[in-house]
């Protein structure tokens, strides 16, 4: 009888049995766990324990449930990095497109102020030369003004001198052969020096006149001295005297149609100097108007052209500012896609993965609960066929 073994003894032994067995069948699904996902040292962990006879079974099932919070607690991280960075990707993008319009809308619009400055600089300096040319042919005008208008006085006293000597000359003629038409000169007032030098019984003393010939007529011209002396009689060798008013007639006749000729040129003169001052008036005003036009607009293009110089470089300093932005926001996306893309590339395998490694040790923690380890690998075959 002693040496039977007892009923308790007999269960004692199919306890450890069906704890072995159920230890080996827990450890099978974490070597094949671990065979699938290597270098993992939570499954290398608890397959240590497994193998080990101190660890008990609520140790290892503590472990494995430590370890599937620690995949869905990754599984988390990994959605909300995934969540992250296609959020980061989508306002990047954003960012890039609007900072990349603004550098593109910047440049045209400084292409066009720059044309428009080099327009407005080509105008302004036209507006300058053309006023530049307009104040030359304004000096020009004014000197040629001058000289006719001085040729004018020159032909003006030049036929008025010579009316003068004509005039004297058919007085003289007069004064012999008509002696009725002639015209005595006007005598001269004596000052009040000269009175008191006549009442005191003294001498007046009468200056000869200058002029052409004597005649006082034209002195401003000539500087002439000469005797006031009648001229002497006609010679013997000449006819009778009444020829000579015959032959008198003729030349004042010829003297009379000088001095008509020359009140006609001066009539022309004065016309012909009249028209050409209202003319250069007129041009002048005409000039001065289309001067002040000029300058007036060359300032206003000068001012806008200083205006878009202003907005041409504040246009630049934005440019600038969009482009720093713009450099900025590509090297973030380029330091996103190095922090995201492997990520997103593995992402689903590595939830797939991740899954499956709870799975199992889901079975294998059901399996030390006491589970049929055979009905848990067919229910993973048949979850692993349906899945897709």
């Amino acid at each position: 009888k002693k040496t039977l073994p007892s009923a308790s003894a007999s269960s004692f032994v199919q306890v450890q049995a069906a704890r072995k067995a159920r230890k080996e069948s827990a450890l099978k699904l974490i070597r094949a766990m671990a065979t699938r996902i290597p270098g993992n040292p939570g499954l290398d962990l608890i397959a240590l324990a497994l193998r080990g006879k101190k660890v008990g079974f609520d140790k290892v099932i503590k472990m494995i449930d430590q370890m599937v919070a620690n995949l869905k607690k990754e599984q988390q991280g990994d959605d909300a990095k995934k969540e992250y960075c296609g959020a980061q990707f989508d306002q990047s993008d954003d960012k890039k497109k609007a900072l990349s319009q603004s550098v593109s809308d910047s440049e045209s619009a400084i292409d066009e102020m720059e044309g428009a400055i080099e327009t407005l600089a080509q105008e302004i300096a036209d507006l300058e030369a053309g006023i530049k040319a307009l104040d030359k042919s304004v000096a020009e005008a004014t000197e040629q003004r001058k000289a006719e208008n001085a040729d004018h006085k020159e032909l003006m006293a030049s036929d008025s001198t010579a009316k003068e000597v004509l005039s004297w000359a058919k007085n003289r003629l007069n004064k012999f052969y008509s002696p009725a038409l002639y015209k005595p000169p006007p005598k001269r007032e004596l000052t009040e020096a000269e009175r008191i030098t006549v009442n005191m019984g003294g001498v007046v003393t009468t200056l000869a006149p200058g002029g052409i010939a004597g005649t006082g007529i034209g002195a401003s011209f000539v500087q002439l001295q000469a005797s006031r002396v009648a001229p002497p009689p006609p010679p013997e060798t000449f006819a009778p005297y009444a020829k000579k008013g015959q032959e008198s007639s003729g030349v004042i006749a010829m003297i009379d149609l000088l001095i008509k000729e020359l009140d006609k040129e001066m009539q022309e003169a004065e016309v012909m100097e009249k028209d050409a001052q209202a003319d250069y008036e007129k041009m002048m005003e005409d000039a001065a108007g289309k001067r002040a036009t000029d300058l007036k607009s060359a300032n206003g293009k000068a001012s806008a052209k200083a205006s878009t110089e202003e907005s041409l470089e504040a246009e630049k300093e934005k440019k600038a500012g969009a482009s720093k932005d713009l450099m900025a926001t590509m090297k973030y996306i380029q330091a996103l896609h190095s922090e995201c893309d492997w990520l997103v590339q593995y992402y689903d395998a590595r939830k797939t993965a991740r899954s499956s490694e709870i799975d199992s040790l889901v079975n294998a923690k059901a399996v030390l609960n006491g589970a049929d380890y055979a009905f848990l690998q067919a229910s993973s075959t048949a979850s692993a066929f349906i899945a897709p």
